[in-house]
């Protein structure tokens, strides 16, 4: 068959030639720390227990909300009832069980 294009089918792609292997076998994927890395810094031992969120958009009415590991959930909306939960929120700080020293409780 003259004229018309030879027939295209299957070929054997080339094969690459053996790359040659400098440095160590890596054992996991590149940029994984292989080794294990100290624990970071503990702190001074403080954390937070309380919480008071205040939302004050401009021109809107404030809300607030005052939460404590203690089981305390409180909240108040309007200008009043947020600067009266505020001034509760810093009271609590002195009757917190979970910050006063209970009864019984052995000084350490």
């Amino acid at each position: 068959m003259e004229g018309q294009p030879a027939a295209i089918g299957p070929q054997a792609a080339e094969q690459a030639a053996p790359r040659t292997v400098v440095g160590d076998p890596k054992g996991v994927a590149e940029g994984v720390p292989t080794a294990v890395l100290p624990d970071p810094p503990r702190g001074d031992g403080r954390y937070p227990i309380a919480w008071l969120q205040i939302c004050a958009p401009r021109g809107a009415v404030p809300t607030a909300t005052s939460k404590c590991l203690c089981g305390r959930d409180r909240s108040a909306i309007g200008h009043g009832k947020v600067h009266a939960l505020i001034a509760d929120h810093e009271a609590h700080r002195d009757t917190c069980p979970i910050r006063t020293p209970q009864e019984g409780r052995t000084a350490a």
